[in-house]
């Protein structure tokens, strides 16, 4: 059965925000006549929040040198977003971002140190954690700050292992929420960190680490080579990804209250046509939203990378809600017709039924390809899902009632692994 639940189940949607003059390297020389054009264009969708990337090196080129001017330029943007009514959420270490990492030079060159193990980069990254958590915190419409975007995509070049790796967020995590206790402070990895064996990130870091767990989907990971020839690109495997990291985050947490926030989904090409954007927007939302677990979508991005700036991977550059000049893209006018659909109220997916997970991802993280895109568990998921929500549930808590109730979960199939 369904539930009706306004209010408190009312989801949030929002985008990451990449400007449509000179990309990220508009930080360079921000303007805040910029911002404020291309946050027009968010609040015209409904949206009520924006994540937002100040650049790491620029704000602190020198381990002993953290630059006012570039915590005053985010300052700035944030109180942009504040004349839109756009609420913000805040990524600290830049870090990976479109394929480019962006690291300053005292971890580089002859000081090469690897920013997860090396004590000297803690250090600093803890004072840059600690001043720019400060200064955001002065502003009511910031609501979060996340460690970096996807940080476990600076693994192979920093080196790390799972204890390292895990230590090292709690202690930022730590830095972030003493200079920012009012804010929800956030742990942002890719999705390797779910299926992939050997990943240094680990699943348990992703639902325990943070004050909620996030979730990236993207389908070019193998999800959309699931789907056959007939069914692509808006085969069951492509529009079902999102909710499907959904459950597993949901799965793995202890809590089985636990939000998730889609932090970040986006229709990337060749995956995804982009006459076929806006459909696949439609049918992921349509299936990720009655999800109880669910906190949040934040779509990437608001606005293409001109094409006049070289490098980019070549699905980079159209992944806007709008482009380069402004126009809105039918992918922007389905995101907007269904935020209005769901802004009257929620219907949450109770009562579903839900297969059961024998590997444990939190205690055997080597058992990770077991539930990555193609594997048996995944495919006979997402031939379930098809026929309406389906939870994950974990083995050892299949039995138990009260963690079947406050997931949502009615009945409880036989296990699939």
């Amino acid at each position: 059965m369904t539930t009706q639940h306004p209010g408190p189940a009312a989801l949030r949607f929002g985008a990451n925000y990449v400007p449509s003059s000179g990309w990220l390297y508009s930080w360079l020389d921000f303007s805040a006549d910029t911002a404020r054009r291309d946050f027009e264009d968010l609040a015209g969708l409904g949206l009520d929040h924006v994540r937002v990337f100040p650049i790491w090196p620029w704000i602190q080129p020198n381990r002993s040198l953290i630059r006012r001017q570039g915590i005053d330029d985010l300052l700035e943007l944030v109180d942009v977003a504040a004349e839109f009514e756009l609420d913000v959420a805040v990524d600290l270490l830049q870090g990976h971002l479109s394929s480019f990492d962006f690291l300053p030079s005292w971890v580089l060159t002859w000081h090469q140190r690897s920013i997860f193990t090396d004590e000297l980069v803690r250090a600093g990254l803890s004072a840059y954690v600690d001043q720019v958590c400060r200064a955001v915190a002065t502003r009511g419409n910031v609501f979060a700050v996340t460690l970096g975007n996807e940080v476990n995509n600076l693994w192979p070049a920093n080196p790390t292992g799972a204890g390292a790796s895990s230590e090292w967020a709690a202690d930022l995590l730590a830095a972030a929420r003493t200079a920012a206790p009012d804010l929800l402070s956030l742990y942002s990895l890719y999705d390797a960190a779910w299926y992939e064996p050997d990943h240094p990130f680990h699943p348990a870091d992703a639902v325990r680490l943070g004050d909620l767990t996030t979730v990236h989907s993207w389908v070019f990971n193998g999800v959309s080579a699931v789907d056959g020839p007939a069914e692509r690109p808006l085969g069951p495997a492509t529009t079902s990804h999102a909710d499907y990291l959904v459950e597993l985050a949901a799965a793995g947490s202890a809590d089985p209250l636990r939000p998730v926030w889609l932090q970040e989904v986006g229709a990337p090409q060749p995956d995804i046509p982009a006459g076929d954007a806006a459909a696949f927007a439609r049918l992921m939302i349509d299936q990720v939203a009655p999800n109880p677990a669910l906190w949040g979508i934040t779509w990437w991005c608001s606005h293409d990378i001109d094409r006049r700036l070289a490098d980019f991977p070549d699905r980079e550059y159209d992944l806007g809600l709008f482009t380069v000049d402004h126009r809105r893209k039918p992918l922007a006018e389905q995101l907007a017709r269904s935020v209005a659909e769901l802004r009257t109220g929620r219907t949450l997916a109770h009562g579903r039924p839900a297969v059961v997970l024998e590997a444990d991802l939190t205690t055997q993280p080597e058992r990770r390809a077991e539930v990555a895109p193609g594997s048996a568990f995944h495919t006979e998921w997402v031939r379930l899902r098809q026929a309406g929500p389906t939870a994950i549930v974990p083995a050892h808590r299949a039995a138990d009632p009260a963690y079947l109730a406050a997931r949502g979960i009615g009945t409880v199939l036989a296990a699939t692994t």
